[in-house]
Formats: structure tokens, sequence, C-alpha cells
């Protein structure tokens, strides 16, 4: 199996260490055809991307592409899913400006409104420690996700499960019906193998991805192929993936 495109990655307009180019130039070396610059979300506390610098993002990836046949770039983002009805942190005007679209759960998201807050971010902070909140609140956070790949253009899924308790069977099946890619990120260690087992029986399509936030981990996507491998993933349901 081999990945030819890596479509979660972070630069400096993020959290990220490196620029557009740095990641770029590490794509290229390690083959790859394709890449993403997809920094987090406006509504990201700390990390997340600065409006006025979406147009400067473009300039620049326009800029790249233009230079080189060597790679295709992206300008993508990783929104965050603020809401139970799916909201996410940027609006249909920023998602025309984008090539692709990535989504998911982070608690370093500012949520929609304080009832959401307590409802998502409260919640999953309990489930830590009880029980039965977190059988109650991995009900809220599949109803969250579901909503946002039903009323959001989403491309790519980002780490289901890493940050929030999820039903992967119903979440799979939102995916497989909307056509969105569910992540095998290879920092977060989700997809787990278990879960690819679930969603590949509802249909669903997948991404290998880095989520690299140094240069130097662009490409680096050995554990994800490992956990897809070990589910018995095909490659033609990886969408970034080819013999």
């Amino acid at each position: 199996m081999k990945i030819f495109a890596d479509y979660h990655t972070h630069t400096i307009y993020s959290h990220g260490k490196g620029t557009i180019q740095q990641n770029v130039d590490v794509a290229i070396q390690k083959g790859l055809r394709e890449i993403a610059i997809s920094d987090h979300g406006f509504g990201h506390l700390m990390f997340g991307m600065k409006k006025k610098n979406l147009s400067k993002m473009r300039e620049e990836i326009n800029a790249i592409n233009q230079s080189t046949e060597k790679i295709h770039v992206k300008l993508g983002m990783e929104a965050n899913i603020i809401s139970r009805d799916g909201k996410l942190d940027i609006g249909q005007d920023t998602i025309n400006k984008l090539d692709i679209v990535l989504a998911g759960y982070h608690f370093g998201a500012l949520p929609d409104n304080l009832m959401d807050c307590f409802r998502i971010h409260g919640n999953n902070f309990l489930a830590r420690y009880f029980p039965t909140v977190d059988k109650k609140v991995r009900v809220i956070n599949t109803e969250a996700v579901v909503a946002a790949i039903y009323n959001n253009p989403i491309d790519i899924l980002t780490h289901p499960g890493a940050k929030a308790n999820i039903d992967t069977k119903e979440v799979a099946k939102a995916a497989a019906d909307r056509g969105t890619a569910l992540e095998i990120n290879s920092s977060h260690g989700f997809l787990t193998v278990e879960y690819i087992k679930i969603a590949m029986k509802e249909g669903a399509k997948f991404v290998i991805s880095s989520d690299a936030h140094r240069p130097v981990d662009v490409g680096n996507v050995a554990k994800g192929i490992e956990r897809a491998q070990q589910a018995g993933l095909h490659v033609d349901r990886i969408i970034n993936a080819e013999e």
C-alpha cells in the first residue's frame, strides 16, 4: 500500500512549526503527489487560524502550484464541530474559498452557545471520571458528529473517537451516505483497528493522514497504514492510497 497524498497537515498559521513551503518541500521529498494545508478553524482557542490570513494562504498556495508540477497543494481547514446540531466554526463563505474541508471535535474550540458548552465540553470532561456520564455523552457526541456530516460539505472527518466517545457505526453510516471519508490518524491512534472494522461494514471510505504539526512529520503515515492492514482494509476503500 502506498499513500500518495497527505491531506491533514498544520503550519505556523495555526500551531504547526513550519511554513506552507516547508511542508510542501518535505512532501515532495517523500514522493507525495498531493498535500493539503489544513490548519485549525477560526474558533479554536489559541490555535485557530486568523480570518485575515486565509487570502494570504491562498496566494501562497497558488504561487507554489504555478511554480511546480511535482505536487499539487490544496488549501483546506480542520474546522471544529461546535454544537449539538453539527454547526462548524466556519461558514459557507469560508468553505467556498477552500479546496478541501476537514472537520472534527476538539476541546479547545469555542462552542456555539453556553448550553452546548456544558452539553458537549462539560459532559466530555466529566465522562473521563464517571461511566454513566460517558454513556450519556456518547449519544450527544454521535448526534453532533452525524449532524455535522449531514449539514456541511465535509470531505474528511478527522480522528473520529480520539477526543470524544462516539458510536462508530452510526457515524460511519452517515459518512458513507454523504461521501465523507473517515480519517485513520497516524498521530492520534484513531480510528482504532476495532473502529475501522465497524466502519468498513457500513460502506464508509477512509483516508490515512499524518496530522503533521512539524514539516518533518508530513507523510509519516506508517502507523495508520499498519492499523488499516490489521483491520483488513483494502486499498480501494482509502481515498489517498494505491497499490
